[in-house]
C-alpha cells in the first residue's frame, strides 16, 4: 500500500514522478502529491484522490522544472484521505521534505514531546511527526541529514519506508526502510528511488533493493552509501538486474489490468512450471525443495501462512499435500498466527505464500517461525522481496508482475507451485503409486491448455453478469478441493464489485446459510463431475426446492446439474486434485465483468491495496 517515487539526476523530475506513480496505482491509494526542487525553491503539490487530479492542480499552482524531486500515493491510516495529510510532508522549517510509507506506532509521544519544544502540527499523519523529529535531532545535534535521519529513526517504533530532502544539501535524498519495500533504480548520473521497480524500468535495469533496517545516502555525481540504521555501520549494496520489462506492466490493449491477467494465466501456469516439471523423464525439479528435502520428509506438520487469496491457495494446498504426500497440515490466517502463541517446533516445515512477498503479517509470522526453529519456505512472486530474503528457501512462481488489485493469476500460479512440492514429496514418500504420479504429471502439464479453454466461457460469464450484476448479496457453495474455490470466488467478486458474497462448503449449507435462500440469491455452484459430484447435486436440489437461482460450474458434456441449474458454465475435465486451476477461472471473469458493468474501478477497487505492508 502507499507508493513512492523519487528521482534525482540530470532529467526533469517531474514526469518521471507522475508517470512513476501512475505505474503504483495498482498499490491502492486515495491522495496523491510530488515536491520539485529546481535548485532556488521546493515546491510542493498535493490533493485527494488520483494523481490525474494532482496533474491538473499542479499545472495551475507549481512550475514544473526541477532535477529533482519525490512523489507519494497515500492509503490513509493516520487522518482520513484529504489535502493536508497527503505527502509529501515539510517540516517546520520549510526545508525537509518526507513522504513514507508504513505506520510509527509511537508518533503520539513523539508529537507532544515535539509540541513542547515548539513544533506545530497541520496534518493527523505520523509522517508529519517524523519529518519533524528529523528536524529537531538535526538542529539539536548539528548534524547532516543523513546522520540525522539515522538518529531519529533509532527512536521510532513502527514500519516504514521513507525518501527524505532537504534543501540546504539539495544533491542529496535519504532514503531507508524497515518493513516496507523500497528500491534504488541505478543509472548514469542518475537515480531513482521507488516502492518497485516499475516506475524506472525504462531507465535502468539496474536496482538496489534495500535490505530491513538499512538506509542510503543518494548523492548526485556520487557512489550511493549504504548503512546500517541500528549502528551506523558500513553495508555494500548488491545492484541486481531486474527480470521485469515494459511490456509486463502496460495493458497490451485489454480494458483492464485484471482482464489482461486473467487472459495471462495459460501462459504464466507454464511459465510456473518450465525448467521444473519434466512430465515426460517422470521428474520435478525445484531446487529450493530438493537442497532440503530432508526437512520437508522429517516434518512432522506443514504450517501454511498467508492472507487473502494467498490464504486460499494455502487451503487448495493443504488437501494436495495430505492427499498425495500424507503430511498433516495447518492452515493459518498469518495475521491471526502471530498473535495466539502458537506451538511452532524445529520438526514444522512452515510455508509462507505471498504475491508481493511483502505482506506484513505474513513476514511477521515468518520471523515468529524463525525464532522458535522452524524450517520456513517461502511462495511469491517478486524477485528480490522481502519474504524471499527471510525465508530459508522457496520458490517463484514467475507470474509476472500483477498490477490488477484483485489477484488472479498469483492464486493459480502458487496452487502450481504448491502442487509441484506436494508431487515431489509424494515421490520421495512413495505415498503415490508411479502410475497416478505420471498421470498427475501429464495432467499438469496439459492443464494450460484447458485454462485456455476455461477462457471460452467469457460470452457466458458476460450474458450471467448481466443478470446479476444488481444482486445485493450472492453465496458460493464447493466442496473438496473447490470448497477454497468458493471463497476465493465470493472474494473476487466482493472486492472489485462491492456486492456482498460468501463462500461455504455445500454441506454446510443446511447449517444457516439455507435461511438466506430465495429467489433473490444467485448461487455459484462449482460442480465438476470428479469428486463428490453426487453430494453435490443434491445440494442443488435443496437450493432448487427454496427457489434459489442457480449458476452452475460443470465439466462439459454434464446433463444432471444442467437439468437443475438456471445457468450452466461448461469447463473442461480434469482430475479433481487438479480442478481448482480451472474452476477459478469462470468466477473470475464473472467477477470481472459484473464489475465492469456496476461501473467499479476494476483495477483499484476502494479501501484495497495490492501489498499490504502494515498490520
Amino acid at each position: 500500500m502507499c507508493g513512492i517515487v523519487g528521482y534525482i539526476g540530470y532529467r526533469e523530475a517531474y514526469p518521471i514522478i507522475i508517470k512513476g506513480l501512475k505505474r503504483l496505482e495498482y498499490r491502492g491509494y486515495d491522495s496523491a502529491g510530488v515536491m520539485l526542487y529546481d535548485g532556488e525553491n521546493l515546491k510542493l503539490c498535493k490533493t485527494k484522490g488520483k494523481v490525474s487530479d494532482l496533474e491538473q492542480k499542479a499545472a495551475t499552482e507549481i512550475t514544473m522544472n526541477g532535477t529533482i524531486g519525490i512523489g507519494h500515493t497515500r492509503w490513509a491510516t493516520h487522518g482520513v484521505p484529504n489535502d493536508v495529510n497527503s505527502h509529501p510532508h515539510l517540516s517546520n522549517s520549510g526545508d525537509l521534505a518526507i513522504i513514507h510509507n508504513g505506520i510509527i506506532e509511537n508518533y503520539a509521544p513523539l508529537k507532544e514531546e515535539l509540541i513542547k519544544r515548539g513544533y506545530v502540527f497541520y496534518s493527523d499523519t505520523d509522517s508529519e511527526v517524523l519529518v519533524n523529529l528529523i528536524e529537531e535531532v538535526q538542529k539539536k545535534e548539528n548534524l547532516k541529514l543523513g546522520k540525522a535521519v539515522q538518529v531519529a529513526l533509532n527512536q521510532v517504533v513502527g514500519a516504514y519506508a521513507i525518501a527524505v530532502f532537504d534543501k540546504k544539501t539539495p544533491n542529496e535524498i535519504v532514503a531507508a526502510r524497515l518493513g516496507s519495500p523500497l528500491a534504488i533504480g541505478v543509472g548514469e548520473g542518475e537515480y531513482f528511488i521507488a516502492s518497485d521497480a516499475s516506475p524506472f524500468i525504462e531507465y535502468t535495469s539496474n536496482a538496489v533493493y534495500l535490505e530491513d533496517g538499512e538506509m542510503a545516502n543518494i548523492r548526485l555525481h556520487k557512489p550511493m552509501k549504504v548503512r546500517k540504521i541500528k549502528d551506523d555501520s558500513q553495508v555494500d549494496p548488491y545492484i541486481q538486474e531486474l527480470q521485469m520489462n515494459l511490456e509486463q506492466i502496460e495493458k497490451g490493449g485489454y480494458d483492464h489490468f485484471m482482464l489482461k491477467e486473467i487472459y495471462e494465466q495459460p501462459n504464466v501456469i507454464k511459465d510456473t512450471y518450465r525448467g521444473r516439471l519434466h512430465a515426460n523423464e517422470g521428474l520435478i525439479q525445484m531446487a529450493g525443495v530438493e537442497d532440503n528435502l530432508e526437512k520437508f520428509l522429517n516434518a512432522d506438520r506443514i504450517i501454511i501462512v498467508a492472507c487473502g487469496t494467498s490464504w486460499h491457495a494455502g487451503l487448495v494446498a493443504e488437501y494436495i499435500f495430505e492427499e498425495f504426500a500424507r503430511i498433516p497440515v495447518e492452515v493459518e490466517y498469518a495475521s491471526e498466527f502471530r498473535y495466539r502463541n502458537p506451538i511452532i517446533n524445529s520438526k514444522d516445515v512452515v510455508i509462507a505464500i505471498s504475491q508481493s512477498g511483502e505482506t506484513a503479517d505474513t513476514m511477521a509470522a515468518i520471523k515468529l517461525a524463525k525464532e522458535n526453529g522452524a524450517f520456513v519456505f517461502g511462495v511469491c512472486n517478486v524477485v528480490g522481496s522481502s519474504i524471499s530474503r527471510e525465508t530459508h528457501a522457496g520458490a517463484y512462481t514467475h507470474a509476472g508482475p500483477e498490477i490488477g488489485v484483485a489477484s488472479t493469476k498469483a492464486f493459480t500460479t502458487q496452487i502450481t507451485v504448491l502442487t509441484m512440492i506436494a508431487l515431489r514429496l509424494a515421490k520421495a514418500k512413495g505415498t503415490l503409486s508411479n502410475s497416478d504420479f505420471h498421470r498427475y504429471l501429464q495432467e499438469l502439464e496439459i492443464i494450460p491448455e484447458k485454462v485456455k479453454e476455461a477462457l471460452e466461457t467469457n460470452d457466458k460469464a458476460k450474458e450471467i453478469a448481466a443478470t446479476f450484476k444488481d444482486a445485493p448479496n450472492c453465496l458460493y457453495l464447493g466442496r473438496g478441493y473447490n470448497f477454497p474455490v468458493a471463497l476465493e470466488g465470493a472474494l473476487k467478486l466482493k472486492e472489485i464489485s462491492y456486492i456482498h458474497a460468501e463462500g461455504y462448503p455445500a454441506a454446510e449449507m443446511k447449517h444457516g446459510p439455507i435461511a438466506l435462500i430465495d429467489e433473490h440469491m444467485p448461487v455459484v455452484v462449482i460442480a465438476p463431475k470428479q469428486g463428490h459430484y453426487d453430494k453435490i447435486v443434491s445440494n442443488i436440489q435443496e437450493i432448487k426446492s427454496r427457489s434459489g437461482r442457480i449458476i452452475a460450474v460443470v465439466t462439459k458434456g454434464d446433463t444432471q446439474v444442467r437439468e437443475l441449474a438456471d445457468y450452466v458454465i461448461e469447463i473442461p475435465e480434469t482430475s479433481d486434485a487438479l480442478s481448482p486451476l480451472i474452476t477459478t477461472i469462470p468466477l473470475q471473469l464473472l467477477s470481472y465483468h459484473i464489475a465492469v458493468m456496476r461501473g467499479c474501478n476494476v483495477d483499484q477497487p476502494r479501501n484495497l491495496a495490492k501489498s499490504v505492508t502494515v498490520e
